[in-house]
């Protein structure tokens, strides 16, 4: 594959996702639509791992969490948002890192890898439904139990901690945030790790013969899918003014992979836009009590997969390819030669 069409495809999406945001608020709230973004930054972080490294995590929400809770108490204890907001960061890439290599040099079948994941995002979801008493405490923080942590510093301007990033700002912010981290994800995948990383998907003892060390780059990236993951929960702390042990649950869990199935995987724009779609369905039928939104969302995955088994953006994608294919194209105009032995004049 070569580097130009990827630069120009990154392009267009960033172009056309920038339009797309600036003309959202004339539609719909930004306190809704900041939200919808932080789903679309949750899904792609999955998409990275799933849709380009053939890792199925079921455990996502684990760093989406745990990102939300290191911020919030890194908050309380320090006051501004500086350091908890690159600590929500670095510790779901920590952890993300050290579990992908204890699974992955562990040579754990795919089977094993996705049922690891969803316990340890069960023993999260466990542990902090159980910290309600005040010795669950880090520094000035309690971690609060089924309550979760309410009360910190949400994001402010860097060295300012009355200038706080709110509405319209934090919104923009966001977008800025997703350009930034989709730029990057795609320059990390057109570079020889990210080919090596999709190799690994599609034939991993082929890669290890050709002298790649297989496990090692399946670590990074499931660590870079993590950091992610666990940058969408800070925002959503911030986001949110409050971090519950729901940020683990079996059921955030399970969305984020119905967000990545619907949108469709091998695309980062494909689990962003599934999670747009059905973050938006979701906020919609929470304003009614007629249709359960879980038997929605699970009739809206049957029909994906039986009707668009590729996802919503690939399909999308071949249609307009085949439509592109089906256009008439003008035959090329014949040029007129000059007679042979005509008059010199």
């Amino acid at each position: 594959m070569s580097g130009r069409p990827d630069i120009g495809a990154t392009l267009a999406v960033l172009v056309v996702f920038t339009l797309l945001a600036l003309a959202a608020p004339a539609v719909l709230e930004t306190y809704t639509l900041t939200i919808l973004l932080i789903y679309g930054l949750l899904a792609m972080s999955l998409g990275l791992v799933w849709g380009f490294g053939g890792i199925l995590c079921f455990g996502q929400a684990a760093f989406y969490g745990l990102g939300a809770y290191s911020y919030a108490i890194a908050a309380i204890n320090l006051g501004e948002s500086t350091l908890p907001f690159v600590l929500g960061i670095v510790v779901p890439f920590l952890f993300a890192g050290l579990l992908g290599a204890m699974m992955f040099y562990g040579r754990l079948s795919d089977v094993y890898l996705g049922v690891i994941t969803l316990v340890v995002t069960l023993i999260f979801f466990k542990f902090m439904n159980s910290t309600a008493g005040p010795e669950y405490a880090i520094g000035q923080a309690r971690l609060g139990g089924f309550n979760g942590i309410p009360g910190y510093q949400t994001l402010n301007v860097p060295g300012d901690p009355d200038a706080y990033i709110f509405g319209d700002d934090f919104y923009y912010l966001v977008v800025a945030i997703v350009l930034v981290v989709y730029a990057l994800l795609r320059w990390l995948l057109a570079s020889p790790f990210g080919r090596v990383a999709v190799a690994i998907r599609e034939n991993e003892a082929r890669v290890e013969l050709m002298g790649y060390d297989a496990r090692l780059r399946k670590t990074a990236l499931f660590a870079v899918g993590g950091a992610v993951a666990g940058l969408a929960g800070t925002l959503f702390a911030s986001w949110a003014e409050i971090v519950t042990p729901g940020l683990f649950s079996l059921g955030q869990s399970a969305e984020i992979i119905i967000w990545c199935i619907v949108g469709g995987l091998g695309t980062l724009v494909g689990p962003f836009v599934g999670a747009m779609l059905l973050g938006y369905l979701k906020f919609a039928l929470g304003q009614q009590t007629l249709i359960d939104n879980t038997l929605v969302l699970g009739l809206v995955l049957v029909l994906s997969v039986l009707l668009l088994p590729r996802g919503v953006v690939p399909t999308l994608g071949q249609w307009a390819g085949l439509a592109r294919r089906r256009r008439p194209r003008r035959a090329p105009r014949r040029r007129l030669r000059p007679a042979r032995g005509g008059a010199d004049g």
